[in-house]
């Protein structure tokens, strides 16, 4: 698990019925829940991912 801090937002979309997770650092990143807990725990992967993407071709954001 990474230890940077990101900050996120997580609101409710009427268009797709669901919660949305975005982290502002980290274009692009985000996810979707049905519950916010839901949206929470798929942005925490979602997060991960985009690192190591970043990683593997060399882009950089604030806090790696």
């Amino acid at each position: 698990m990474s230890t940077h801090e990101y900050t996120i937002g997580i609101f409710y979309s009427e268009e797709d019925e669901g919660y949305i997770a975005v982290v502002p650092e980290l274009p692009g990143c985000s996810a979707f829940g049905e519950t916010e807990e839901e949206a929470l725990r798929e942005i925490k992967t979602a997060i991960e991912l985009w690192i190591e993407a970043a990683k593997k071709e060399g882009r950089r954001c604030q806090s790696l």
